[in-house]
């Protein structure tokens, strides 16, 4: 392990590997990391891992130095370039190794860079992370024969799958903005073969994000999306984040409709072929979600938050269907089942192209009165101990139900409150929902209420 910098244990996370280049991360760590998923690999009998990295300027660095590592392991590379992170699990499943490492940021602030990690066709997360920390940081030795690198195309049969599978009832307008994060490298190549005409807005991709910032999850960052598609002709606008396993959809009125909003669209479709199947939400979803679920005919199940927490259940249930508030949407019918911000954005199209008013469609979707995902920073370590006394020592008066799979979430007759501890950055995650705006600011104060008495110092975002 490098002597310059201290190994990087808090940015094991867990669902995956995330810190500030080069203090936590650099080319050092991610050869030692490499050499550590090699050790996981011929644990795992796999031969071969693919390797794609985002826009960041720290990616290219980091991504020869982990498949330097993974090579030094005796296992083989394939060096797919600068891809949005679902082109990597596409690989994985398709060249048939299972097993793959995106480089990426995401969508935390361009200082900081990560590693989405997937071994024998599962997610590395949780209790896995961890033990991978440990053996990186206790270090791996070489193997005696190192693998073989190699370069694939792997945009080329992924826009032929998509394009293949998807089927517009009709040409459409589109906006689509990628933040300048690296679904540049696929969105417009993706839309135009699926017979859109697209206005493309920061789609050359820049690791500073010059524009905003590529994260459809804050509304500032949609205003210029909704702008353009307001002041032309353009039917709907699609925004992706830094890595492009997100979608974020605006309507021509300027609306934002939110993932769990659109997951109610998603599973009425799916639950029409599917009909009686599981589809899974997670815990910052509306409660509208369960509703609509049981409506469509389908079973509703709620799951913990992240990305590799959700593939997991997807995993266990055989569901056709999965969704986050975040803007991550799973889908294993007609897909792989990881989630894909472009290929859910050609699921949508693929919807909304049967009417000639798309915007009416996801306008008149059930929601109550929300909030969108609220942010209270504070200091490393600081939100999972907050949380956890909020669990224990929190008083909701009038909840019919206090889940605590995630955070604590009180749902109430006419709403719910969330509060969780991200896993990606020192933040507790918050989100309110109610069914007028008198039942939203009673939910909003009993939050405060309780956050407050725990953390007095606190400067609430709501």
């Amino acid at each position: 392990m490098t002597t310059t910098h201290p190994f990087p244990h808090s940015s094991f996370k867990a669902y995956d590997i995330r810190g500030i280049v080069p203090t936590a991360l650099n080319p050092e760590f991610a050869r030692e990391l490499g050499r550590g998923l090699a050790a996981r690999a011929h644990a795992a009998g796999v031969s071969a891992m693919v390797v794609g990295r985002d826009g960041r300027l720290s990616s290219p660095s980091l991504s020869s130095a982990l498949q330097q590592g993974i090579r030094d392991g005796g296992i083989d590379t394939i060096d797919i370039g600068q891809v949005p992170t679902p082109l990597v699990y596409f690989a994985a499943y398709t060249l048939k190794t299972g097993s793959g490492v995106a480089v990426t940021g995401s969508h935390n602030p361009p200082e900081y860079n990560g590693f989405k990690m997937m071994m024998g066709g599962s997610a590395l997360y949780g209790q896995d992370i961890l033990k991978l920390r440990d053996e990186v940081a206790a270090g791996v030795p070489p193997a005696k024969t190192s693998g073989q690198g190699k370069e694939v195309d792997i945009v080329t049969p992924y826009l032929a799958k998509v394009i293949g599978d998807i089927k517009l009832a009709r040409p459409m307008k589109i906006a689509i903005d990628c933040g300048n994060g690296v679904a540049g490298a696929v969105a417009p190549a993706l839309f135009r073969g699926l017979g859109c005409e697209v206005t493309e807005l920061f789609c050359d991709i820049d690791g500073t994000f010059p524009n905003h910032h590529p994260d459809p999850a804050e509304p500032h960052n949609l205003e210029d999306l909704i702008r353009c598609v307001q002041t032309t002709d353009c039917e709907i606008g699609l925004a992706f984040d830094g890595d492009g396993d997100r979608l974020g959809v605006v309507t021509k009125s300027g609306e934002i409709i939110w993932p769990d909003r659109q997951l109610i669209l998603y599973a009425r479709d799916v639950l029409e072929r599917c009909p009686g199947e599981t589809i899974i939400y997670d815990v910052k979803c509306s409660r509208h979600v369960a509703v609509e679920i049981r409506k469509a005919g389908g079973q509703a199940l709620m799951c913990q938050t992240g990305h590799s927490l959700v593939k997991a259940k997807l995993a266990e249930t055989g569901a056709p269907l999965a969704g986050e508030m975040s803007g991550h949407i799973f889908f294993k019918e007609r897909w792989f089942g990881f989630d894909d911000g472009l290929y859910t954005g050609a699921r949508l199209l693929e919807i909304l192209s049967k009417s000639t008013n798309p915007s009416a469609i996801l306008e008149a979707l059930p929601q109550g009165v929300s909030t969108p995902e609220l942010k209270l920073e504070m200091k490393e370590g600081e939100p999972h101990a907050l949380i956890q006394r909020l669990q224990t020592e929190g008083k909701f008066e009038g909840a019919t139900e206090i889940i605590k799979i995630d955070g604590l979430r009180a749902d109430y007759p006419d709403g719910f409150g969330l509060a969780r501890a991200s896993n990606t950055t020192p933040v507790v995650v918050l989100r309110f929902e109610g069914d007028s705006a008198e039942a939203l600011e009673r939910i909003k104060q009993s939050f405060r209420t309780q956050l407050l008495a725990l953390a007095p110092q606190a400067k609430l975002p709501f």
